[in-house]
């Protein structure tokens, strides 16, 4: 086996793609579907939880009432992997509450540059308002978040000036609590995508059809 100085020697004669490669370790989900779909769950549950990591804001697309899809940056606050469920809160005023409303199918994508993986999920939406899931939410819920429901117009309408887009129905700590939803989002598609210099891996996971199907894909 020869010396680190030995093998540094080497590794400066491979062009650049094969030196990163024998200089970054695979990791153990690298070649292991079950073991990949749990480290992506991992991740949302660890991007639920903590505000800097790249997970916690994640897009999600809604369709339009034009057809087209929408797409915006949400917070995650919640990740159940035994439910295959996420949980993101809105204002029940937004036009993302009423598309859902109307069309209930969601995308979510999330991606990790340093980590380098990517998640694209696709589910079905369930808008939360006076159940035991909006209640837990808006519990937990700190004041300078809940501060954004008490805003007295709708998000997205048109104000004259910052000042006045900013108005309150109210200071009191309930006041915003009936402009509240929390949106769950149930998992039924997830593609995972890891970028390695040895060799991307990309795969997919179907629970559609009522039982999960799991595969490889092309990068």
């Amino acid at each position: 086996m020869p010396g680190k100085e030995a093998q540094g020697w080497v590794a400066s004669l491979l062009p650049d793609g094969q030196h990163a490669a024998m200089a970054e370790p695979t990791p153990p989900w690298y070649d292991d579907l079950p073991a990949s779909l749990a480290e992506a769950w991992a991740l949302l549950v660890r991007g639920a939880a903590d505000r800097k990591h790249p997970f916690h804001t994640p897009a999600v697309a809604t369709i339009g009432a034009d057809g087209g899809p929408h797409v915006r940056t949400v917070v995650l606050r919640g990740a159940s992997p035994p439910a295959r469920r996420l949980r993101f809160h809105t204002d029940a005023r937004s036009a993302k509450a009423t598309e859902l409303r109307a069309r209930p199918r969601i995308a979510v994508h999330a991606y990790d540059p340093g980590g380098k993986i990517q998640l694209r999920l696709a589910g079905t939406a369930t808008l939360h308002t006076n159940d035991d899931v909006a209640n837990a939410a808006w519990k937990a819920t700190k004041p300078l978040s809940r501060a954004c429901y008490r805003v007295a117009t709708a998000p997205g309408s048109h104000a004259s000036d910052p000042v006045a887009a900013l108005a309150e129905i109210g200071d009191g700590d309930e006041a915003g609590r009936a402009a509240f939803i929390a949106v769950t989002v149930t998992v039924v598609r997830m593609e995972w995508l890891y970028l390695a210099a040895a060799g991307h891996r990309r795969a997919l996971f179907d629970w559609s059809s009522g039982s999960l199907r799991a595969n490889w894909l092309v990068p």
